[in-house]
């Protein structure tokens, strides 16, 4: 307790604050990290650019997108059980929000965030700054020496340094300030002989791929939006009473060709919680894909299958702009959601049936309180991609026709299929499915193992990457899960402290001592094929 005070007080009297470990990214990734380095001994700082720590999971992600509970353990497994004790706690084992907890893998979002607050709050050895950015990164020697932060609302800076760094940010923000070497966009189906690269239009029904497929290379990424919590309570309640800024009903008139097609119809493989609602199939709210989570509140993504979803290319400029262009783009989703929602519930062309359905959900009063009950984080899924020291592909994932790779230096298993959402809006000719739609749910499904070497950055030294990590566009589709996040979010967490204690960098880190702890520690580093 007495180091946390004198850093504090070096922190607050303007004196460079000096940590072992410095995370910048307060997403679930780099929450792991923080508290696998502080219970392994390290002091750590971590820094948020919001005034939440969570990310995704506490900002409209009520559910953790896992298919085999089995391939992922670790700190990810306690705040899963921390989730459900809260709900046990509260209301009982045998009640219906209880039951809609699943085990822990469904949260309302104020829940997900006090679980994980207190996963912090019990480490002492770990700091937490709120509502910083970074500012500047200093190399020296090719190794990332120390940082400056700025704080959003009073402008004030502060210099960090660490013996490690870690970058758990979504967008891969502190090794590109830094100088490493990143991809950003999809690579050519010729780069890495991925089937799935490049531009592609794919059948995600009948696993084919479709007329205008090329393969070729482009910048464009999958689309963001925010992921919603809505309410079914009409105690708990707030309506939308006008619509957002720049509202334009003609981005969403492409849903009713969607509706008269057949495009709103249930899918022909019906699996619970993928936002499947009967109620919902062949109405314009089929735009919006929710499903249930605890105390009548709802889990709720943009569906990305209709040609009408209107977020492709919103977020061009979003990675590399500065701090005012994402906040412009931010906003932009912002209104776009929120048109959205006004469009189902109030426009008059759409059916009376359907905007009944859809004001059937409305905001929360109690979620979000401090930003008009809407979700802070735009949801990013996909940013920069590291160049590390291996590079994590579609043949890591799928096989190529055979069993996955086993790596040697295997710190975590992903499981999630490769799914990515539109990168275009619809084009000329487009009937079927939008440009970079990769909708694989239900095909190619299979374990795989991540080798520690996709966080360590191919030059730059003291910095390791559990989120923004070295895969292509098509394997970060699948990497890209909150869940396998906290995994390797844990590994570097664990990779830095074994850094320090060893007196080397992230790179030279002895890969079975670190194999060893994670074991020890509850993480799944293996997959065992039958």
């Amino acid at each position: 307790m007495t180091r946390i005070i004198f850093s504090l007080l070096a922190f607050f009297c303007g004196q460079s604050l000096a940590q072992d470990i410095v995370i910048y990214g307060g997403t679930p990734g780099g929450i792991a990290s923080a508290i696998a380095a502080a219970r392994m001994g390290s002091e750590v700082t971590l820094i948020e650019y919001h005034d939440h720590i969570g990310g995704m999971t506490t900002s409209g992600l009520g559910k953790s997108d896992i298919e085999d509970r089995e391939k992922i353990g670790g700190i990810f497994k306690e705040f899963i059980a921390g989730v459900q004790k809260h709900y046990v706690t509260t209301y009982g084992a045998d009640d219906e929000n209880t039951k809609l907890c699943h085990d822990g893998y469904y949260a309302e979002p104020h829940v997900a965030e006090t679980v994980l607050e207190a996963m912090l709050s019990k480490e002492t050895s770990i700091t937490v700054l709120k509502g910083w950015r970074l500012k500047a990164a200093q190399v020296e020697d090719r190794k990332l020496a120390d940082i400056t932060i700025l704080n959003r609302k009073t402008g004030e800076e502060k210099p960090l340094n660490a013996k490690v760094f870690i970058d758990a940010t979504y967008e891969g923000d502190l090794y590109a300030a830094a100088g490493a070497r990143y991809r950003l966009g999809r690579e050519s189906r010729d780069e890495f002989d991925e089937p799935h690269a490049g531009v592609v239009y794919f059948d995600y029904q009948a696993h084919e791929f479709l007329p205008g497929t090329t393969g070729q290379a482009d910048a464009d990424l999958p689309a963001y939006t925010y992921r919603l919590c809505l309410t079914k309570d009409p105690a708990n309640s707030q309506r939308l009473t006008e619509p957002p800024p720049d509202y334009d009903r003609t981005n969403y008139l492409g849903y009713f060709d969607d509706l008269k097609a057949g495009r709103l119809a249930g899918p022909k493989v019906f699996k619970p919680g993928r936002g499947y609602n009967p109620a919902h199939f062949d109405t314009l709210v089929r735009a919006l894909s929710v499903t249930d989570i605890p105390n009548q509140k709802t889990d709720v993504n943009i569906n990305p299958r209709p040609l009408g979803f209107p977020f492709p290319e919103e977020n061009r400029g979003y990675i590399e702009g500065d701090d005012a262009t994402r906040q412009r783009i931010a906003t932009r989703h912002r209104n776009l959601t929120l048109g959205l929602i006004w469009f189902l519930q109030n426009d008059p062309e759409v059916p009376k049936a359907h905007r009944k359905l859809a004001n059937e959900l409305q905001f929360p009063k109690d979620e979000f309180t401090d930003n008009n009950h809407f979700p802070w984080q735009l949801y990013v899924r996909e940013g920069r991609r590291l160049v590390g020291e291996y590079t994590l592909t579609e043949h890591d994932i799928t096989g190529k026709g055979q069993a996955p790779k086993h790596h040697d230096d295997s710190i975590a298993v992903g499981e999630f299929p490769i799914d990515s959402f539109p990168a275009r809006k619809r084009q000329p000719g487009d009937t079927l499915v939008l440009e970079g739609y990769l909708g694989m749910l239900d095909y190619i499904t299979r374990p795989y193992e991540i080798p520690y070497r996709i966080m360590i950055p191919e030059k730059i030294d003291g910095l390791i990457a559990p989120v923004a990590a070295s895969t292509t566009h098509v394997a970060f589709s699948s990497i890209r899960m909150e869940p396998t996040w906290m995994a390797l979010g844990q590994a570097a967490g664990t990779a830095a402290h074994l850094a320090i204690q060893n007196k080397v960098e992230p790179r030279k880190v002895p890969v079975a001592a670190l194999q060893t702890l994670l074991t020890q520690h509850g993480q799944v580093i293996r997959h065992h094929t039958p």
